[in-house]
């Protein structure tokens, strides 16, 4: 494998040298470097020493039986918080670090059901956490915010929401503004709040999005105010997180984004997949709606119907279209339509900031081939690491150039992934849908060094934070690290 550039190691060694300031910073304020799905400003990089061989009988610090949820452990300096489903009911709960054991558990509101996908389900945004609030989401409610003792802030109602899949994006926490991502096939927005009141700042609609689950990434151009960076339909948003206002965008997104992306330094990474059928080469051009209704429309209602479509390429995505679900395509939806198969699946790297369209100024490259569609990307030791949904398969690329590097299976051919990889201590952890955690050793071949089974099915990313990794599964919690 090709040494990565000494400009990519500078960056990296830079970007270490940051997350342990923060790690200073933020303990010292009483929360955690890993206070957001994802981590550090969501790159899932972590400072410290993690063991290399743990699973259901090594390295277990404890492990306790816990209610099905999706969400991630996120921790303050003495807590972790998680949500979950219990009885029908749905919770947020703060757990004792030291032990497992349960601090406090508060009810939400469910006063709807959504008709979730599969891999989805009622507990799947994770917590925000700062030194003294706690901020969780569900779309059967919305938002809620606790002090840490789990004493209610304020709660704001939100929805319903019409994605397909359900929502799944995560609320950060930005000084005293809750940013949180909507984005649906009916009205999509952004929404930013006040931490200690729950009064809403602004409401900002995208117009573009839909389907989307990406969580955003902060980003401070020197001199000015915070901005965060939000990937949807087509499109790469960054916004002001005091105002709302959008300052630049990078166009050439996928029309469904899930993954989060990762910012080091000016530069940051990003990939979506939209279906199979957007892979380079295989789009497809539609015509005007009104021409596609000449060719259509054959009851004449001014919409076209599944059962209208010609080509069967587009009618097997019929329920992805159908934003509203009233068994039609108006307008506006056949207007996605045109869009989404006209997109391509990429992963790119692009350099931050500016104002306005800055696709061509900015876009550094691209790259087309097996591009995941929810496993976020990870970068460390000058490589971009792409896990693949599906098969195990892990593809690395340079991160400063996009050059192709390696392509392996690291997992089973039969498993998925809907967890994204993590790394710490020059240590990758993956796990798998089937609860196959697998262990890589960062920069060097795609070789797994360890890997352990647990029986059980897994949807939440790993956390690591203070040497230790914490791991959810289908019904237990896990802390691994040095037994005493």
């Amino acid at each position: 494998m090709l040494a990565p550039p000494r400009s990519i190691v500078l960056l990296t060694l830079a970007s270490a040298w940051l997350s342990s300031f923060l790690l200073i910073a933020q303990e010292g304020a009483g929360t955690s470097p890993w206070n957001r799905f994802r981590g550090p400003n969501g790159t899932g990089i972590a400072e410290g020493k993690y063991l290399t061989k743990i699973g259901p009988g090594q390295g277990v610090i404890w492990k306790r039986g816990f209610p099905e949820g999706h969400s991630s452990p996120i921790f303050s300096a003495k807590l972790m918080f998680l949500t979950g489903v219990e009885d029908e009911r749905i919770y947020t709960y703060a757990i004792d670090r030291a032990d497992g054991a349960t601090v406090w558990r508060k009810e939400s509101p469910r006063p709807r059901r959504t008709t979730f996908h599969g891999k989805n389900g009622p507990a799947a945004a994770s917590a925000a956490v700062d030194a003294d609030t706690v901020v969780v989401f569900f779309d059967e409610y919305g938002m809620l915010a606790y002090d840490h003792a789990g004493n209610e802030r304020w709660r704001m109602p939100l929805g319903p929401f019409f994605n397909v899949y359900g929502m799944g994006a995560s609320p950060i926490l930005v000084g005293d503004t809750v940013v949180l991502p909507c984005d649906d096939g009916k009205a999509s927005y952004v929404i930013g709040v006040n931490k200690l009141t729950g009064e809403v700042r602004y409401k900002v609609d995208r117009p573009n999005a839909v389907s989307g689950h990406c969580t955003p990434v902060t980003y401070e151009p020197e001199g000015k105010s915070p901005q965060f960076i939000l990937p949807g339909s087509f499109l790469l948003d960054s916004y002001d997180v005091k105002t709302g206002e959008r300052i630049w965008w990078i166009r050439g997104l996928p029309s469904e984004m899930k993954s989060v992306p990762v910012l080091l330094g000016d530069t940051l990474w990003i990939h979506g997949f939209g279906s199979p059928q957007n892979n380079k080469g295989q789009q497809i051009e539609l015509p005007e709606f009104s021409d596609a209704l000449k060719e259509l429309d054959k009851d004449g209602d001014k919409r076209i119907k599944a059962d209208e479509l010609t080509d069967l390429r587009v009618r097997r995505y019929f329920q992805y279209l159908d934003l509203n679900q009233d068994g039609n395509l108006d307008a506006g939806e056949w207007r996605l339509c045109r869009a989404s198969f006209a997109a391509v699946n990429v992963a790119m790297a692009v350099r931050v900031g500016g104002q306005g369209d800055m696709t061509d100024k900015s876009v550094l490259w691209q790259y087309f081939r097996s591009i995941p569609q929810l496993p976020s990307p990870l970068i460390t030791n000058g490589i971009y690491y792409l896990l693949a949904d599906q098969g195990g398969m892990l593809s690395t690329l340079r991160a400063d150039t996009g050059e192709f590097l390696e392509k392996a299976r690291v997992g089973e051919a039969g498993d998925a992934y809907f967890t994204s990889p993590v790394c710490g201590d020059d240590k990758i952890y993956l796990l798998s849908e089937n609860g196959l955690l697998t262990v890589l050793e960062a920069g060097k071949e795609l070789k797994p060094i360890h890997s352990a089974e647990f029986g059980e099915s897994c949807f939440a990313t790993p956390a690591l934070v203070d040497d230790k990794i914490w791991l959810r599964t289908h019904g237990h919690l896990y802390c691994f690290g040095e037994v005493r």
